[in-house]
C-alpha cells in the first residue's frame, strides 16, 4: 500500500523541512514530490524517524505490578507492546536481567519472557528485541544466553556488575567505585548491620529474608574469581552471534577500556565524567536514562543526561524504566536548549540505530525502513504521539478529541489509515 504524507513538518538527516514523504512496501520511496496512493494530511504536524529504545526494563511493572504479585507473562507482554506503539517506540530492546537472584529477575523467569516474545511475535504492534542484562556473577545464566543468542531474538549483550557494586566498602559512594575486576577494589564486610539496610529492597524484590538474600550473596561472591575468566567467555560468544555490546554503569576510564577490549563498544549510563570521555575519546557510543534528562538530573547523584548532551557526551536516550521518558526528555532538552532539535531526535532514533548496528531505520531517507511517528507538538506545550508506523505498517493511531484548529473532532465515516 502506497502513502503519502502530506505536508509535515519532516525532521531529515540534514534538517527540518515541510514536504511530503511517501512510503511503498514498508520503506521510505520518495521525499517530496507529488501524493501517491492514500494519503495522511500531516499539515501542522511532525513526522520524524520513530524512536528506538536501546534499554527498557518498563515491563517488569506489568510482569509484577506490586511487590511479589506475578502476573501472566503474556498479558504483561501484550500490553507492554501496546504501551511501547502509543510512545513512538518502533523498536524496543528490552532490559531482562538474567541475574542470580531469585524472583523478578530468576533467569528462569526471564527465559520465559523471551520465549513469549519470540511466540507472540506475530501478534506485536511493534518489534521487541531483547537485551541480555547478564549479571556477571550469574554462572546460571549462561546456558539461558547461549539459547537466546541463538534463538530469533536478535539480543544485544550488557554486562552489568550489581554484585560488586553492592559489595563495595561503605564509605564508597556508588559513583566513586574502583574498577570491579581490580584486586584493589575496597570490599564491605558482610557482617556489618549497614549490609541489611543496602540489600533491603534487593532481598524485598527476590522475595527473601535480609538474612536469607545476604547468605546468598556470600555465597555468590566467592564466585569472584572466576568471573573474568567467564566475562570473556561471554564476550567471545556475543562477537561469534554478531551481538551490539555494552557495559553498564562505568566509573572508571580502566573500565571502559576492558570492555572496549572485550568488543563491548557502547557505553551504557557511564556515572562519572572519566569513564563519559574515556568513552568519547575511543569512539564508542554513550548512553543516557531518559528520565534522567527528563527530570533535570539522575535519581541517584549520577551524571546529568542534560549535561552530557550540552557537552557532546551522549548518543543515545534510553526509556530506562518509563517508556513516555523519550519524548519528555526529548520536550525538556528542547526548552532548555542544551542543542537544536534535529540533534535532540537522533539521540533517540539515528543514534540508537548506529548503537544497535540497525543500518536499515532511525532516520527519514529513501529505502530506509518506514518507521515514523506523527507527533502534535504545539508551541511551548509537550509533545504528544499521534501515530507510529512500523515498517510502513500502522502501529498506533489516535484522534484527539479536539482538532488542530480547535473543534471538536466529529464522529464521522472516515478511513482507517491502521487498516492499511
Amino acid at each position: 500500500m502506497t502513502t503519502t504524507f502530506v505536508g509535515a513538518e519532516v525532521y531529515l538527516p540534514h534538517g527540518i523541512e515541510a514536504t511530503n514523504v511517501t512510503i511503498d512496501d514498508g520503506k521510505i520511496v520518495a521525499i517530496g514530490g507529488p501524493e501517491q496512493g492514500e494519503t495522511v494530511d500531516a499539515r501542522g504536524k511532525i513526522l520524524a524517524p520513530a524512536l528506538i529504545d536501546v534499554h527498557g526494563d518498563a515491563f517488569e511493572r506489568q510482569l509484577m505490578p506490586r511487590p511479589g504479585v506475578f502476573f501472566p507473562t503474556d498479558a504483561a507482554v501484550l500490553d507492554t507492546d501496546r504501551q511501547l506503539a502509543a510512545n513512538g517506540i518502533a523498536t524496543a530492546y528490552h532490559a531482562i536481567t538474567l541475574g542470580w537472584e531469585p524472583g523478578l529477575r530468576d533467569v528462569a523467569r526471564g527465559k520465559e519472557l523471551m520465549q513469549a516474545i519470540q511466540n507472540l511475535a506475530p501478534r506485536l504492534l511493534v518489534e521487541n528485541r531483547v537485551q541480555l542484562r547478564w549479571e556477571t556473577f550469574a554462572f546460571e545464566a549462561v546456558e539461558v544466553i547461549d539459547w537466546a543468542l541463538q534463538a530469533p531474538l536478535t539480543p544485544s549483550l550488557a554486562f552489568n556488575d550489581h554484585t560488586s557494586m553492592t559489595m563495595r566498602a561503605y564509605d564508597v559512594p556508588i559513583q566513586e567505585r574502583g574498577f570491579e575486576l581490580s584486586p584493589d577494589f575496597s570490599i564491605a564486610s558482610l557482617d556489618d548491620a549497614r549490609m541489611k539496610a543496602r540489600t533491603a529492597s534487593k532481598a524485598k524484590r527476590a522475595g527473601l529474608s535480609d538474612t536469607d538474600y545476604i547468605a546468598l550473596l556470600a555465597k555468590v561472591w566467592e564466585r569472584r574469581a572466576d568471573v573474568p575468566h567467564l566475562i570473556a567467555e561471554m564476550a567471545a560468544k556475543g562477537r561469534a552471534a554478531g551481538a551490539p555490546m555494552l557495559s553498564h554503569d562505568d566509573t572508571r576510564a580502566e573500565t571502559r577500556a576492558y570492555f572496549r577490549g572485550l568488543g563491548a563498544g557502547v557505553a551504557e549510563f557511564p556515572m562519572v565524567i572519566e569513564a563519559a570521555q574515556a568513552a568519547r575519546e575511543n569512539g564508542d557510543m554513550i548512553i543516557f536514562g531518559s528520565p534522567n534528562a527528563a527530570r533535570g538530573g539522575s535519581h541517584i547523584g549520577s551524571l546529568g543526561a542534560g549535561d552530557m548532551v550540552e557537552a557532546g557526551l551522549c548518543d543515545v536516550l534510553a526509556s530506562d524504566y518509563f517508556y513516555p521518558a523519550m519524548l519528555a526528555a526529548v520536550a525538556r532538552l528542547d526548552a532548555e536548549k542544551r542543542a537544536d532539535r534535529s540533534t535532540l531526535w537522533r539521540l533517540v532514533s539515528s543514534g540508537p540505530a548506529k548503537a544497535m548496528n540497525l543500518s536499515d531505520r532511525g532516520d527519514i531517507a529513501l529505502g530506509k525502513r518506514a518507521d515514523l511517528v506523527l507527533v502534535d507538538w504545539p508551541e511551548g506545550e509537550a509533545p504528544a504521539i499521534l501515530g507510529t508506523w512500523v515498517a510502513g505498517r500502522c502501529a498506533y493511531l489516535t484522534r484527539p478529541a479536539v482538532t488542530s484548529v480547535g473543534t471538536v473532532a466529529k464522529a464521522k465515516a472516515e478511513p482507517v489509515l491502521c487498516d492499511h
